[in-house]
């Protein structure tokens, strides 16, 4: 056969893109998306097949429904039900291990992140580079309380890591099938993928871009959710916690000892010394609620050593859609 025609079909036959999408409770959202990203990767230049994989964490809304339809209409669509909702980070990691393109592009239901501007990621992808995520210049239709905290939060952390995790971004972003693999080395059960993708390293670029407000349904990232995110995010790339609570237990230690050394002196030297019942429960009461912080925080990292020693799977398949003919 001609050189020519066997390069064309081994195109054809190759995955170029896939997208993976995280979905909980996203019905109102699912047919726009999926039609906006199917107008964006029809109309980019791809060198083969692209593949668009919706991951159902758990919802109990109708999306499950939705991309059963999908699935039979669209023979780019594939979509992994969940047996539970186990968080949007493992139904990423659960997109991820099922991507079979030569990149994957990480991009949420909620159309805040906007599926046009993949053209713009794949462009700096083509360039050359391993990572390339979009980095927020705007935050439309979010409290000021959100914003603040997660502003605060991502500048907390890259102050406490030796890993230059950016900021003021989140997962939406386009990575290479080499990062892919190397994410697939990295099986921690409490998982924060920006900072792994940071501390993998490779070359990384970043595309600013307005966020708009959500498009429909209400966001399942509720504050309780966040607080363990960012959780997870400290403990897997920072000891400065333990840090903390040893040096708050030097510095106590030392109030402690000029207190006594006070004592003395008052007891001894000047004889007027006083007992008091309530200066004696402060100081029992100080001391305990330092303790307690500083056992607190070493459990947090305990939790986490136990987690990832019982090497239990990070998730399970309930229902798949069958694999594409060919």
């Amino acid at each position: 056969m001609p050189k020519l025609y066997l390069t064309f079909m081994a195109d054809l036959a190759r995955l170029a893109l896939s997208v993976v999408v995280p979905i909980y409770n996203e019905e109102a959202n699912i047919g726009a998306l999926h039609q906006r990203l199917t107008d964006v990767l029809t109309a980019l230049d791809l060198p083969g097949r692209y593949e668009l994989l919706f991951i159902n964490d758990g919802s109990y809304d109708e999306s499950l429904a939705l991309l059963r339809v999908l699935a039979a209409r669209d023979a780019h669509v594939r979509y992994f039900d969940l047996s539970r909702n186990f968080g949007h980070q493992i139904a990423v990691s659960a997109g991820l291990d099922q991507a079979e393109g030569d990149a994957v592009v990480i991009i949420d239901a909620d159309l805040q992140d906007p599926p046009e501007l993949i053209i713009e990621l794949y462009a700096k992808l083509r360039a050359g580079y391993e990572v390339v995520y979009a980095r927020r210049r705007s935050r439309q239709n979010e409290n000021v309380a959100k914003r603040l905290t997660a502003k605060a939060f991502y500048r907390l952390l890259v102050s406490i890591t030796h890993v230059a995790i950016p900021v003021d971004t989140g997962d939406f972003r386009i990575i290479s099938r080499r990062v892919v693999l190397a994410l697939r080395q990295m099986p921690e059960q409490h998982k924060f993928l920006r900072g792994q993708i940071a501390w993998l390293g490779f070359r990384q670029t970043f595309v600013e871009y307005d966020r708009a407000g959500r498009q429909g349904g209400t966001t399942g990232y509720t504050y309780r959710k966040m607080v363990r995110l960012a959780l997870d995010g400290i403990t897997s790339f920072s000891d400065a916690p333990l840090k903390a609570a040893t040096m708050l237990g030097f510095a106590v230690s030392g109030i402690a000892f000029l207190l006594m050394m006070y004592t003395l002196y008052g007891r001894l030297v000047r004889h007027d010394y006083q007992p008091g019942w309530a200066s004696l429960m402060m100081s029992i009461l100080f001391l305990g609620g330092v303790q307690l912080i500083a056992v607190g925080i070493i459990g947090e990292y305990i939790a986490r050593l136990s987690a990832n020693v019982r090497q239990r799977p990070l998730y399970f398949i309930a229902e798949a859609s069958p694999p594409p003919a060919g």
